[in-house]
């Protein structure tokens, strides 16, 4: 190759260099799977709770609402099958024989099961069957040890702490275990602090508006008002609870209710337990619509909302702060009153649909055991 070749050469790789490095490079958008909804299992009675364990064992409990339930508590096995937890005996408890067995050692009326990733799934029995008249001495906090199956601790709650008339609801763990939140959905609705050492518990916000009813809020189902028999709509107070991703503030909201509330969990673990007033430390925290069941993502630190008005679950960005709005992660006809959350080990979601709109205390001529279903929405390809 002759020299001025070779000049003509180099100035044109000089070029095309120059034209590379000065040409802007284009992303290319990377679309995220949309999630996935999964129906996991069928039952032949209503279902609320649903807990996965940090070994991956699935739990779930029947609350005796429209039916004697014959099982409350149960393990959902690998092949589809209910397995009575921690045994037949604790789900022994039978409404017509309740004079002849103690509550305090049986499952009576179960709202929820939540496991606190150190081993452990806590049963939260509110022991008032229908919804209705607390059977004393049955309303408990239970630990079931994972590696054992055996219950290692109980705590009984007592008048102070479970009114009658009271529903004790959900339930959280601080982030360091040793205490506990609980929801109480009942006539009155209120928050239960407990400290999970000694056993002691104190009622915080009784009464307070954040934990009641909102008043003139009508819940809809299929798009009419939701209503019983009688005239009666839904009366659910404090229900849905949830622990932010620090464990520094504790939210909850009613069901008959739009606005989603939160507190310093600091000030219920100080002066909540104390007993003293924290309703100055109460903070509305926008709306999220009608919801059931509230969970905070372990690593994503999203709220995630069961929406019963609109057959969905839906996801909110709690960073944009009180103006952040819930958004639909999935809708499906089939989500007939999506209930309580779970977070599996690998980051999908566990949802139960109870369909409080299909039971008896709103369709007289609906079974006494409603089916319900157990669902899981993933992320992965």
């Amino acid at each position: 190759m002759s020299a001025p070749a070779r000049s003509n050469r180099r100035l044109a790789l000089a070029l095309l260099s120059a034209t590379l490095l000065s040409t802007p490079v284009v992303a290319v958008a990377q679309t995220a799977p949309a999630p996935k909804l999964e129906k996991l299992a069928d039952f032949q009675h209503q279902v609320t709770g649903v807990t996965v364990a940090e070994d991956g064992r699935v739990f779930v409990n029947f609350p005796r609402w429209t039916e004697d339930s014959p099982v409350s508590v149960a393990e959902l096995t690998k092949a589809g099958t209910l397995k009575p937890y921690p045994s037949e005996d604790w789900n022994s408890w039978r409404n017509a024989r309740k004079d002849e067995m103690a509550p305090a050692a049986h499952w009576v009326c179960v709202q929820s099961v939540v496991a606190d990733g150190r081993g452990h799934v806590w049963v939260l029995d509110a022991a008032a069957p229908a919804q209705s008249l607390l059977v004393p001495g049955g309303a408990k906090l239970v630990r079931i040890d994972l590696a054992t199956n055996e219950i290692g601790q109980t705590i009984a709650f007592d008048e102070k702490a479970a009114p009658q008339g009271s529903y004790l609801n959900d339930v959280r763990f601080s982030a360091d275990g040793r205490h506990a939140f609980i929801t109480d959905s009942g006539a009155r609705g209120a928050l239960l602090v407990v400290d999970l050492e000694s056993g002691k518990a104190q009622r915080v916000l009784d009464g307070h508006p954040s934990t009641q009813v909102e008043k003139g809020l009508v819940v809809e189902a299929d798009g009419k008002p939701l209503r019983r028999p009688d005239g009666r709509g839904v009366e659910f107070s404090a229900d849905g609870i949830a622990l932010s991703k620090d464990g520094a503030h504790l939210y909850w909201q009613a069901i008959k209710g739009k606005t989603l509330y939160r507190i310093p969990t600091d000030t219920l673990i100080d002066a909540g337990l104390r007993g003293e007033d924290v309703s100055g430390a109460v903070e509305p925290f926008g709306e999220n619509g009608v919801a059931d069941g509230l969970l905070i993502g372990r690593d994503s630190g999203m709220m995630y909302v069961t929406a019963p008005q609109d057959d969905a679950v839906k996801r909110r960005d709690l960073a944009a702060g009180p103006s952040g709005k819930p958004e639909i992660l999935v809708k499906d006809e089939r989500l007939r009153w999506p209930d309580t959350f779970s977070e599996a080990p690998d980051g999908s979601i566990y949802v139960t649909t109870s369909r409080i709109q299909d039971s008896a205390f709103f369709k007289p001529d609906a079974p006494a055991s409603l089916p319900t279903q157990l669902w899981r929405i993933s992320f992965g390809e």
